[in-house]
This record gives structure tokens, sequence and C-alpha cells, in this order.
């Protein structure tokens, strides 16, 4: 009879590795008709990164929507999902008002802003949806929404500010010169009612800005 073995978790446990990054690149859109689809897209303002195609009549086209990190991909052999099945793909934009009127001035088939009734966080579908913009105007509470030629489904949805959490606090990043400018609109906003109540004009302030941009994307107290 052996002896019963004992596992000590302080004796098995291993330093770990270096986390290692996993960035989100492309997404797949299933569609019909790749010509289409390409005119489609490519009347949207996207960059048209690639256009390949293979003497077997595969195709692969690429697009990446400004200021974004992650592509679209479609074609001809690229996926077996059934045309106009992606749904709730989400376009992050910093002021969805003129996101949507730079849509419909580029003729896409827009709905009227909406919010959720639940909250915050929205799914996908239609119910629980009330029209105009969030009452509030809080940050991931607005919403538009527009499809493709084949009928994938998009929403624009407004975030100013990110949940605590969703971004790395060692970390300010922007996508855009616009959001960019956005944040520091709301920095110059927030300072000049920090001037009003110490009553005396701040000669730091770019460093104050940056305080300010910095904590508030990543979701900690603002300065006041």
């Amino acid at each position: 009879m052996s002896s019963p073995q004992v596992r000590s978790e302080a004796v098995m446990e291993t330093p770990r590795a270096q986390r290692a990054d996993l960035k989100l690149e492309v997404v797949v859109i299933p569609v019909s008709d790749v010509d289409r689809a390409k005119r489609f897209y490519g009347n949207l303002g996207w960059r048209l990164d690639a256009d390949f195609v293979r003497d077997d009549g595969f195709r692969v086209i690429q697009f990446t929507p400004p200021g974004s990190p992650c592509s679209i991909i479609f074609g001809k052999g690229i996926t077996s999902a059934v045309p106009g099945s992606a749904q709730g793909l989400h376009l992050i934009v910093s002021d969805i008002e003129a996101a949507r009127a730079e849509l419909v001035d580029r003729g896409v088939g827009v709905s009227e802003t909406f919010h959720d009734a639940g909250g915050v966080f929205h799914h996908a579908g239609r119910e629980g949806r009330l029209g105009g913009l969030d009452p509030q105007r809080r940050s991931y509470a607005s919403f538009a929404s527009f499809s493709d030629p084949d009928g994938n489904g998009w929403l624009l949805q407004e975030v100013t500010v990110r949940l605590p959490g969703r971004v790395d606090a060692n970390d300010t990043t922007f996508t855009s010169p616009t959001e960019l400018a956005s944040a520091l609109r709301r920095a110059e906003a927030a300072h000049s009612e920090h001037e009003k109540r110490t009553g005396q004009r701040d000669a730091d302030w770019p460093n104050w800005y940056a305080e300010y941009i910095a904590r508030e994307q990543a979701g900690n107290p603002l300065p006041s």
C-alpha cells in the first residue's frame, strides 16, 4: 500500500510568467455580396487596408474604423456564418450626436438616439429601449444603431468616462484627436470650477489637466 500523497500549495506554486498581450485584431463579418459590402464600408469613411484575391476564388477585404485598433474582414471563403448574422457590434464614440450626424451625411440609415431603461449596460435587442439620449448623459448609456446591406447590426455607444477596471490605471490613451480634444474640454470645464473655488489662477494647470484626464480614464476620483 502506497503512502498518501500530500500536496502543498506553497511548494507547488511557481512564479507566474509575465502576462502576454492578447490584442483583438479582426472581427469577421459574414456578407453575401462582397463588392456591395466593400462599397458600403468604404462609404462609411473606414480605411481600406487590404483586398486580396487568390486564383481559387478566395478573397479577403479588411477595413478599419477611424481610431480603432481592431479591424473587420469579409470576403469569399472567409466564414460559413449566415450573412447578416453578426449583431451587436459596438462602435465606441465620444460624441454620439456628432457620430450619428456624420453617418446621416454619408447616406447611412441610422436610427434615432436611444437609451436603455435598464441602465447603462445595453443588450443588442430592442426590448427596453427608450427614445432619446440618456437623461443624465451617463457614459455607456446612449446609443444609435445601423445595419450594413446584409443586416449585420452595429451599435454606436457613447463612452466619455471608462468604468474602473476597464482601463489600466497606468495607461492614458486616446484613439483619435477628437477623443483627446473632448477630454481636454472636460478638463478645462472642471479646471475652471477649480479656479473659481480657489479664487486664484492656477499656474500649474497643465499638471492639473494631466492628472484629471488620467484619473478620468482610470475611473478614479477626480481632482477637486
